[in-house]
């Protein structure tokens, strides 16, 4: 049955299920979870379905306080970090101890710091216990191998880690009318060791799952917090004590419970969970056959499967990494098969995967995030997302058609094509599920209760093929059994555990942030030093083509991508963009920039940091799957979003895109800069057009031209759309077999 085959070949034999799941923990930390056996397995297994049981009924039926909901949500997503994730020794040589150590101190500076500046006597068996609570959190947290225990048990350590990272949200619980209704504002000496002992766990949990990075930069900033009085210059400010910063980040709504942790707990766990659910039933081989049948017949057809499978992946994942290995194993083995090289087929998975996170309607989420900041609804966010996605694939599709037109590859053969009548005939009801989420999105229903009907669909939807009985034969995808639905709450759980972990992190640099007004001094910062760099553009500039201000946004733009690009190397996508776009966004505010255009840019940014290298961890996946070496693999990832690298400046110079301040001629003057800027720069950086080497006048000309189309000025896109054009249709009519060098680096070799 030629015709009725699945799109993609199976995994290679080296490629089965645990050498996936193997590839995911390698390179994903939030997924690195222990393989357990016995009580311990069964255990964590009650405590992650159990969390996933009670989202989903909340969803449905209703959510608690805003401080409660968050509390049970953070003490049992804390508390299972430390049974889930095995302690990971990240860094070389001596640096973990020494990092440990600095932690350990850390927590008993601020024990200390607290214990002193008591007014009020404090009885001694509550210093004892909690000096010797912060003493333990210290020494454990020291990487002693005797505390690590294996990957299949969970060691004692850890199991007192967990209590303690519960304790404090159930303090909150249990004495809430307490604390929140009969003497808000007023903190007992209880009240803030347990913050001490919060802000302990939230950094030991986040290191456990995120790395080193970010709890690091948390503690700089707490620190920022403490000895303001005591630094140079602008970076000065008043300070502030310890009980007032642990009373600040622990009980207020601006540290560890703020809108990040509230986001997690009340939207994007259930998108999780729903994601998790959908790929059960088969929905992700779905996406692969349908990319196959619009994709798979063109040049370098496996190349753009794979574009396009991410793609459509993407609207229920919000993981580059976990997309790039899920689609990965089916598109780059065919990728290999038909000429691309390894580390181009692996670099091509990985640029396209990346887009999941701005793909709607389940996108990252710091898409939840930001619909929360911004005040807007996320039904609203979706349609705005829809442009940056398009130019996203848009850019990596033509620059791996660039690339299969150079090595002259053709299309899959079409019995490797399934027939559009047979997957829709085989796998209707796998949409349904998709659509009614959809639909209920764009009704301005809440995104929760979008989620609850997706997730509930998802499971009945699963046992239609069985319930036609012989009408069902023929008919695709798993039915979700009992096993199935535990086996899928059990990982739904997991999954959201590292970036609810990370959030609460985050909540720490937020609500410094607020307390000391450090944002605006670092947006001050920013304009300042782009004010700078712009006068400096403006002296030369004798035909006085710029303007100050928009060369003042040019630069500030610079730093901010290249900041989103530093820092997105040690910090996943959804806290790289919640700090940056506390920080930068008001100084692009002043400049006129519209607070959403600011957002999507550093989202956007955010999102291409798992990509740039040193630390690019889909392409370091990708390279896993395709054999290739890493490094490299990350570079040629890189040079395949060079085209999308453009994207978000014209969000900032042209709004349209993202239809703020629209009118039609706008959106279209911006669409079109926007397209021919992607396809200057993408045949520069291919090295190729039309069979012909890109050469090193034309390379230049290309990124000129298409780095004033960012801009989006009408006069200036009428001028240079069409030179743009002209170069390519140069090298296109005057096409010749291609040379082996060109001046942009090898993509396919």
């Amino acid at each position: 049955m030629p015709r009725c085959m699945s799109a993609a070949a199976p995994p290679e034999p080296h490629k089965p299920q645990d050498e996936v799941d193997r590839l995911i923990e390698q390179f994903d930390p939030e997924s690195n979870f222990r393989r357990l056996v016995g009580v311990s397995a069964g255990v964590v297994t009650v405590i992650a379905v159990a969390l996933s049981g009670w989202h989903y009924y909340t969803a449905g039926f209703g959510l608690h306080n805003e401080i409660a909901h968050r509390a049970i949500h953070l003490s049992v997503v804390l508390g299972l970090v430390f049974l889930v994730f095995p302690r990971q020794r990240r860094l070389p040589g001596p640096w973990e101890w020494v990092v440990s150590a600095g932690l350990g101190a850390f927590y008993l500076l601020l024990g200390w710091g607290l214990l002193e500046a008591f007014n009020e006597p404090v009885p001694s068996a509550a210093k004892l216990a909690f000096v010797g609570v912060l003493l333990a959190i210290a020494a454990l947290a020291l990487p002693f191998k005797v505390y690590d225990g294996s990957h299949r048990h969970i060691p004692g350590r850890d199991w007192i880690f967990a209590a303690l990272a519960a304790s404090f949200s159930l303090y909150l619980l249990v004495f809430f009318d307490g604390i929140f209704i009969q003497r808000p504002g007023q903190h007992t000496p209880v009240d803030l060791m347990f913050g001490v002992i919060a802000i302990a766990m939230v950094l030991e949990a986040t290191r456990r799952t995120m790395g080193i990075f970010l709890p690091l930069l948390a503690v700089v900033v707490v620190l920022y917090g403490l000895f303001g009085p005591y630094l140079p210059g602008g970076l000065a400010h008043r300070g502030y004590s310890v009980p007032r910063v642990v009373a600040h980040l622990y009980k207020g709504t601006e540290g560890i419970y703020g809108i990040p942790v509230g986001v997690v707990a009340t939207f994007v766990f259930h998108f999780v969970l729903f994601g998790i659910m959908a790929q059960l039933t088969g929905l992700g081989q779905l996406f692969v056959n349908l990319a196959t049948i619009a994709a798979g017949r063109f040049a370098g057809g496996p190349a753009k499967v794979s574009v396009v499978s991410s793609g459509l992946f993407g609207m229920i994942s919000g993981s580059a990494i976990a997309n790039t290995v899920t689609t990965g194993v089916m598109t780059i083995p065919l990728m290999k098969r038909v000429g691309f090289s390894p580390r181009f087929a692996g670099a091509v998975e990985a640029s396209a995967s990346c887009g999941g996170q701005v793909t709607p309607p389940i996108m990252g989420a710091a898409a939840f995030i930001m619909a929360e900041t911004l005040g807007m609804p996320y039904n609203q966010l979706i349609l705005i997302a829809i442009v940056p996605a398009a130019l996203h694939y848009f850019a990596i599709l033509y620059m791996v058609h660039l690339e299969a037109k150079r090595l002259k590859l053709a299309g899959m053969p079409p019995e490797e094509i399934p027939s559009l009548a047979f997957v829709l005939k085989s796998s209707w009801h796998l949409f349904i599920p998709l659509g009614v989420m959809v639909t209920l999105l764009l009704m301005q229903y809440t995104p929760f209760l979008a989620a609850f009907w997706g997730i509930t669909l998802t499971v009945a939807c699963s046992w239609i093929p069985k319930l036609l009985g012989r009408f069902g034969a023929g008919m695709v995808g798993l039915a979700i059994t009992p096993r199935a639905l535990v086996q899928g709450f059990e990982m739904g759980a997991k999954s959201a555990l590292g970036i609810g972990a990370a959030c609460a992190c985050v909540g720490f640099v937020l609500g410094i942030t607020t307390l000391t007004g450090m944002g605006f001094k670092f947006s001050a910062f920013v304009l300042d030093l782009s004010g700078v760099a712009a006068q400096a553009v403006v002296a030369v500039d004798a035909f006085k083509w710029f303007q100050p201000k928009d060369v003042t946004i040019l630069f500030g733009l610079l730093f901010t991508a290249v900041a989103c690009i530093i820092m997105g190397s040690g910090v996943p996508t959804t806290p790289t963009y919640i700090i940056l776009a506390s920080i930068v966004a008001p100084a692009l505010a002043q400049l006129g920039v519209p607070q959403l255009a600011t957002h999507f840019f550093v989202f956007y940014y955010g999102v291409l940091a798992d990509v740039t290298p040193p630390v690019a961890l889909a392409a370091f996946a990708a390279a896993g799957i395709a054999r290739s070496e890493p490094m490299r693999t990350g570079m040629t990832a890189f040079r395949l979003s060079m085209g999308k690298a453009l994207v978000p400046f014209a969000f900032v110079y042209a709004p349209a895109l993202l239809f703020v301040q629209f009118t039609w001629l706008q959106f279209g003057v911006a669409l079109v800069a926007a397209v021919v800027a992607i396809m200057g720069l993408g045949a520069a950086y291919t090295g190729h057009f039309g069979g012909r080497p890109i050469g090193r006048a034309a390379f230049w000309a290309l990124n000129g031209l298409s780095l004033a189309l960012v801009f989006a000025d009408p006069e200036v896109t009428a001028v240079a759309a069409p030179l743009v054009l002209a170069i390519l249709a140069w090298h296109a009519r005057r096409g010749n077999p291609a040379p082996t060098q060109s001046v942009a680096p090898g993509g396919g070799g």
